[in-house]
């Protein structure tokens, strides 16, 4: 293989220098932007729902406002901490798994119940890492379903032959539970081989 040489930044590179990992201050800065974004989001989400709550049962407009700000607290701590967790687990671990949903999940509940007794705390961080586990596994299974075009691997060959439309629209199956939670628990708890 041929050595590349090149210019960037300000200095010069050669061979495989281009595809090294980013430098390691770079990695939780770019974690924290993108989790401002989603704390954020959080927090106007979370607003909504708590004016609407405070509507719903009657607080008036006083109670609504601080049930919103309430809500919102609350909304943003878990969307921020949950989308800084799993990128920098992402981007140290090389990987997205369950387990990074499962600690990220683990540190959204700490975070929530964090001035509490120590069973709160226990009960939080299992709590959530099982609703992280189970709702990543819900989601990888729902991707790879939208990404055979209705499980037929035939019918991604009709569009790149230029015959045809794509298939009319179908629901998938409705998706068990179990399963994330089996494959989270599988994930934990592999053999050694």
């Amino acid at each position: 293989m041929a050595a590349k040489r090149g210019r960037g930044r300000g200095r010069e590179w050669e061979g495989d220098e281009l595809a090294a990992s980013p430098q390691p201050l770079a990695v939780p800065v770019l974690c924290l932007v993108r989790s401002a974004g989603d704390f954020a989001a959080g927090a106007f989400v979370g607003s909504l729902v708590g004016y609407g709550q405070g509507l719903i049962t009657s607080k008036g407009m006083k109670g609504s406002v601080i049930n919103a700000g309430s809500s919102a607290k609350t909304f943003a701590a878990l969307s921020g901490v949950q989308s800084f967790i799993l990128c920098l687990l992402k981007r140290q671990r090389g990987k997205d798994d369950m387990i990074n949903a499962g600690v990220a999940g683990c540190c959204t509940g700490l975070a929530l119940s964090f001035p509490g007794a120590p069973q709160a705390l226990f009960h939080s961080c299992v709590t959530f890492a099982a609703f992280s586990c189970i709702m990543d596994g819900l989601n990888k299974q729902q991707a790879a379903m939208a990404a055979t075009l209705g499980g037929h691997p035939s019918s991604t060959m009709k569009l790149e032959e230029g015959g045809g439309v794509l298939p009319p629209f179908t629901l998938p199956p409705l998706l068990d539970a179990s399963d994330a939670l089996a494959s989270c628990s599988q994930s934990l708890f592999k053999p050694k081989q």
